[in-house]
């Protein structure tokens, strides 16, 4: 089987081109798609129920008298659990305890926790941190079902203290999946209505007489899902618009070339437009990994989406050193970063432009999609050089905590006269010297 996988060279002139070439991708809004979820939204806005019940007979052949019969009781999740064959259950429980452990840690470490502290004058400042009431989770269904997915919405939102946690999911000619409906319960889901597309994002957003409108939505979906999360931004939150899945191999030719050959394949299986980079100092390596490739691809079952996926967006490229790769690597500011050397820790420490770090040969990207611990909602399409994972701190919201003393007032009662009546704002320098006990 044969594959043209491109092989770039850094030292080469019009080598920055080339890799823009390869990185280059921008989702495509297509017009129809556009207006489809205009018109869904609107509808879904302005009849709630009715609305969700046309649009999921229509898409999913899912007939219903009414949306509270598309809500799942907790005695089937319960019943998916136990239906589980025993070492597929034994390996869900395992991921969901840590990607629990995990994000409980986090929200230790990461501020989330309301701070005050108290100046000379009496005057108290801080802040506090609070749970969002109502996150709503979407999770694909149809052709995908991802229960890995489920848990890495639901846990941290659970960890962060979320009062309710409503899930939707799709049941195409009401076929449901029982690791998903499973990992609901192990994830802390309170709610689970069988719905899905951009009226189920709608309903999330909007709320209808069943389903009840939450602060923010989180999780993939298709094009007219995250067309629809677009445009009810700021009506509530969304934690990201994802593009294609990447992986960007840096490697020191230390790594048996077939294993680094198995994880460029672990992310173009995803989809034709998924990205898979090496990034290496050693020629004849990057020859091997390219036989490797040729090898291992015939037996994979996604062979051809993982061949067109190599081909339009893969590459293999020759850099100078380890450290010229850590400079490419902070500007393709990969989703999934392998640093697979003898000495990761040393080429990370260079590294500040990533989704998430795998370290050492032996961290595979895939056990950082299931069962590591942090989480795999990353930041795509260069948006790692400003974005984050999906954590505990996105399911959180700060207040300021002001407390201004009698003798605080006066202090900061001039300071904020001077600058109201810099900024011809009257009212608020005298609100600010009413508190003055010369002026007031």
């Amino acid at each position: 089987m044969s594959i043209k996988i491109r092989k770039l060279d850094s030292s080469t002139d019009g080598f920055q081109k080339a890799l823009r070439a390869v990185l280059a991708f921008e989702a495509s809004e297509d017009e129809a798609i556009e207006r489809s979820v205009a018109h869904i939204l609107a509808d879904v806005k302005a009849r709630g129920d009715a609305a969700v019940l046309e649009y999921t007979s229509k898409f999913d052949r899912l007939k219903a008298d009414s949306v509270a019969a598309l809500e799942l009781p907790a005695a089937e999740l319960e019943a998916a659990l136990d239906a589980l064959e025993p070492k597929r259950r034994a390996a869900l429980e395992a991921a969901a305890a840590r990607v629990r452990g995990y994000h409980e840690k986090q929200r230790i470490e990461c501020g989330s926790h309301s701070w005050q502290y108290t100046e000379a004058d009496g005057t108290v400042l801080g802040q506090k941190v609070s749970p969002l009431d109502r996150a709503g989770i979407y999770v694909p269904g149809g052709k995908a079902a991802y229960p890995s997915s489920v848990l890495m919405n639901a846990i941290p939102a659970r960890v962060a203290g979320v009062k309710e946690i409503v899930m939707v999911v799709p049941t195409p000619d009401g076929v449901k999946n029982p690791l998903v409906l499973a990992a609901a319960l192990l994830g802390g889901v309170d709610r689970v209505f069988t719905i899905g597309g951009a009226q189920a994002v709608g309903a999330l957003a909007y709320g209808t007489d069943t389903i009840p409108a939450v602060d923010k939505i989180c999780g993939p979906g298709n094009a007219y899902v995250a067309s629809a999360k677009r445009r009810v931004f700021g009506t509530v939150g969304i934690d990201m618009i994802a593009g294609p899945s990447e992986i960007l191999v840096i490697c020191d030719a230390t790594t048996d070339p077939r294993w680094v050959a198995m994880d460029l394949f672990s992310q173009a299986e995803h989809d034709e437009l998924a990205q898979s980079i090496l990034l290496c100092p050693d020629d004849a390596f990057i020859q091997r990994v390219e036989d490797a490739i040729v090898e291992l691809l015939p037996a994979m079952p996604r062979r051809d989406v993982i061949q067109r996926s190599l081909e339009d967006r893969g590459a293999l490229i020759k850099v100078k050193d380890m450290a010229e790769a850590c400079t490419i690597a902070n500007d393709i500011a990969p989703e999934h970063l392998e640093i697979s050397a003898l000495d990761p820790h040393h080429w990370a420490a260079l590294i500040h432009n990533a989704g998430a770090m795998f370290l050492g040969r032996y961290t595979s990207e895939s056990l950082g999609d299931y069962c590591a611990g942090p989480n795999h909602v990353l930041p795509t399409s260069r948006t790692a050089r400003f974005s984050s994972p999906l954590g505990v701190y996105d399911f959180m919201k700060r207040s300021s905590v002001i407390e201004v003393s009698s003798d605080g007032a006066q202090t900061l009662g001039e300071i904020a006269a001077e600058l109201a009546y810099g900024e011809g704002l009257q009212a608020h320098a005298r609100s600010a010297e009413y508190r003055m006990k010369n002026l007031g």
